[in-house]
């Protein structure tokens, strides 16, 4: 009898739980999609407080704090939904854009800026292998603005962070996911520009290393 009392305790609390992740998770979504972030953010730190295995939850919450700029959450989102579902090219895309954003943090030690810029890449190359046709080639597009990014500051880093060679190296990749984009969205003013700027960046590079 004993037993049979606890086994119903335990389901009671179970469906009461499952209950109120759902209706934290509902309210989330609906904030997240009237673009309140602050409140989606609120509603969805609670439902992962009741499940923290909830990826649709933790994706979401990723998101939220991502359009809240609170980028270090926002990884730290992603990285726990990305243990959950390993195949999300989304989550890495996200992840890899929070990241980007922390590496032109000023207030960073070079030594931080090379790892979130370095994670960016790395997260965007993961996201392209999951998914190589996703939608306009914004994979590689934004790998080409991260590869630029991590190119100059390695030709700008300060101390034994600095490397002509890799920075020289990042930008040319920078150059040919950019023209890989164009080549398949041909007439992308946008993307043209991009170019230039990374071309521009390297032939400053190489025109010091003479």
């Amino acid at each position: 009898m004993r037993f049979s009392v606890i086994i119903s305790f335990l389901l009671v609390a179970s469906f009461e739980n499952t209950s109120a992740q759902n209706s934290y998770v509902k309210l989330g979504q609906q904030a997240l999609m009237e673009g309140d972030f602050k409140a989606a953010v609120t509603q969805l730190e609670r439902a992962c407080l009741v499940d923290s295995t909830n990826a649709n939850a933790l994706w979401m919450l990723g998101y939220s704090y991502y359009h809240s700029e609170n980028y270090r959450k926002s990884i730290a989102a992603y990285t726990k939904e990305l243990q959950i579902n390993p195949v999300d090219a989304s989550a890495y895309y996200y992840r890899a854009r929070a990241k980007s954003y922390m590496g032109k943090d000023v207030q960073l030690s070079a030594a931080e800026k090379e790892q979130y810029l370095l994670g960016a890449i790395f997260d965007l190359t993961k996201a392209i292998a999951i998914d190589p046709n996703d939608a306009n080639n914004k994979f590689f597009q934004t790998r080409g603005i991260a590869y630029r990014e991590y190119g100059v500051f390695k030709l700008t880093a300060p101390g034994r962070y600095y490397d002509k060679m890799r920075g020289i190296n990042s930008l040319k990749a920078s150059v040919a996911d950019l023209e890989k984009v164009l080549a398949e969205n041909q007439g992308r003013t946008d993307i043209a520009a991009l170019i230039d700027l990374s071309k521009q960046k390297l032939g400053e590079a190489l025109a010091a290393r003479k």
